[in-house]
């Protein structure tokens, strides 16, 4: 960013001032003693001042250091101007242009091109002017936007146009751009008064017939820069001058101007001034028939003009021809770039096109090669997700069969327990035809035992059954909460293929009594009619 130093910003012929400090960007302006002598002599000593430019610009040449060179050059092109040699001014400006644009300095572009803007205005180039100022302002708009300069060179470029337009006499557009300048330079000065933007304030009042508020601003205006800057006391005498001009009070009009000539004089500044106020001294001594003063004056100014703008004059060959070597210079340095981009342009394209292609083939392989193992996982997965369900088929399979078979072995079991309680019976039947013949109290004690081994058949079978088929009565229990204890015995017998007799002869009722079960527990287990209840019972 720009910070603050000591900077004499002068617009070669509507002077704008602004005392500011200055660092641009990474690089910051320096000085050496060739430039410390050519700023205390360009006022005093023309010629030393040049020479002194002159080194100091080798100097900084020499050490690479082309921000600085390009400073030392701006300021000689500013002391060529001051002292009306407009040609080597122009020079020196497309030197410096030249070398920011090579050096992509669009700070040192923004000043240049300000002060283009001015020369060519003085030619009454305005369309150009016009152009160089708006670049200028354009530059350093940006460049503030982002923090890299102070605010202060923004007002400049503003000030700059109003000035433009107020020497063209265009007051109203004038107007605009001043109080553009005030709301930039209030936005950061908040109570401080610029004195420089007071006075262009003071002359335009005078215009727009406001004579008593422009006297007030144009004498505060006087009375500072007889304590800061005598110099520019030039233009404020020239604008007591006009304003006293449009009062109708002669004296004093011809008193500033003649103030203003005295100045520029002493101070070799705003020269370009010379030629308006003897133009302007000469129309006053006509009016009071003061021929020859007038004459004089007129005479001065005209011969001024001619060795300034006259069609013998070198600053005519510079700036309207527009031919100068640093321009031409600049134009083939551009055509090369534009070459040398156009070919870096095309060898981006090709390697882009390369860079894009190799892209696409590596992006495809990938996709395949992330296919292709994909679908080997998937198969992979697919085998293994079979193998799986082989396996778990296969031991499913194998503990339906083991269930089977203990089922098998369970169903023997209880139908010997059925036929040895059969046999029992019919012993205890036998016994009981021949009681008489037997001892009583030992055919008791054969029936009693008899009849409780009868009883822990069924505790046996049932302990059995419940160890082969864990699940069994848990899940008829949790589909059908309804069923009775009778009701699951049913159901073991009935998964197990016993028939109704058998069934009787395990459980020690009579056959219609297993028939009643039976039916009831259809209806428990919401069968229809068509529904085979030893099915349904297996599927548990």
């Amino acid at each position: 960013m720009l910070k603050k130093v000591p900077l004499l910003i002068i617009s070669i012929a509507l002077t704008t001032i602004f005392c500011c400090q200055t660092v641009w960007s990474q690089q910051v302006y320096k000085t050496n003693s060739y430039l410390e002598d050519a700023r205390k002599n360009k006022f005093v000593n023309f010629k030393k001042a040049v020479a002194n430019y002159e080194k100091s610009i080798e100097f900084f040449a020499t050490r690479k250091d082309t921000f600085n060179q390009i400073r030392s050059i701006y300021e000689l092109s500013q002391l060529y101007g001051h002292n009306l040699d407009y040609g080597k001014a122009y020079d020196g400006y497309w030197r410096a242009l030249f070398l920011a644009e090579k050096s992509n300095d669009e700070f040192s572009q923004s000043r240049v091109y300000q002060s283009l803007g001015w020369l060519y205005s003085l030619y009454n180039r305005r369309e150009i002017a016009l152009k160089n100022f708006s670049k200028a302002l354009e530059i350093s708009k940006e460049l503030y936007a982002n923090n890299e300069i102070s605010i202060d060179y923004t007002i400049s470029d503003y000030f700059s146009i109003s000035n433009f337009y107020r020497y063209n006499q265009d007051f109203e557009t004038a107007r605009t751009y001043l109080d553009s300048s005030y709301l930039y330079f209030r936005s950061k000065n908040q109570g401080i008064r610029n004195y420089f933007l007071e006075a262009e304030k003071g002359f335009l009042l005078a215009q727009n017939g406001d004579f008593e508020k422009s006297e007030d601003l144009l004498l505060q205006c006087k009375e500072y820069f007889e304590d800061n800057n005598e110099s520019y006391l030039v233009i404020i005498h020239y604008f007591l001058a006009k304003l006293y001009q449009k009062l109708n009070q002669p004296q004093k009009s011809k008193y500033h101007f003649t103030r203003s000539l005295e100045l520029l004089h002493i101070h070799k500044s705003h020269m370009n001034y010379q030629i308006i106020n003897h133009k302007q001294l000469s129309k006053i001594h006509y009016n009071y028939k003061e021929y020859k003063e007038a004459f004089d004056h007129y005479k001065t100014a005209i011969e001024f003009e001619n060795k300034i703008f006259g069609i013998n004059s070198k600053n005519n060959e510079y700036l309207y021809e527009i031919k100068d070597k640093y321009r031409l210079q600049k134009e083939k340095q551009e055509q090369l770039l534009k070459e040398q981009r156009l070919l870096e342009l095309e060898s981006k394209q090709k390697i882009s096109l390369l860079r894009s292609s190799l892209l696409f083939v590596i992006l495809l392989f990938s996709i395949i090669v992330g296919v292709m193992i994909f679908r080997n996982l998937k198969i992979k997965h697919k085998k293994e997700k079979h193998l799986l369900r082989q396996q778990q088929q296969l031991k499913l399979d194998e503990s339906k069969k083991a269930i089977k078979l203990k089922n098998k072995e369970l169903a023997k079991s209880a139908l010997q327990l059925i036929e040895k309680d059969e046999f029992i019976l019919s012993l205890k039947n036998s016994l009981a035809e021949n009681k008489d013949n037997l001892n009583l109290n030992s055919v008791n004690k054969i029936i009693k035992s008899i009849q409780s081994g009868m009883g822990s058949n069924w505790k046996e079978f049932e302990a059995r059954f419940i160890d082969i088929n864990q699940d069994f009565y848990r899940n008829l229990k949790s589909n059908f909460p309804a069923l009775t204890q009778t009701d699951l015995k049913i159901c073991a017998l009935i998964k197990l293929n016993f028939s109704s007799k058998d069934m009787a002869s395990l459980l020690g009722i009579s056959v219609e009594s297993v028939h009643t079960s039976r039916y009831r527990l259809r209806k428990k287990l919401n069968l229809e009619r068509n529904d085979n209840l030893v099915e349904f019972i297996s599927n548990y």
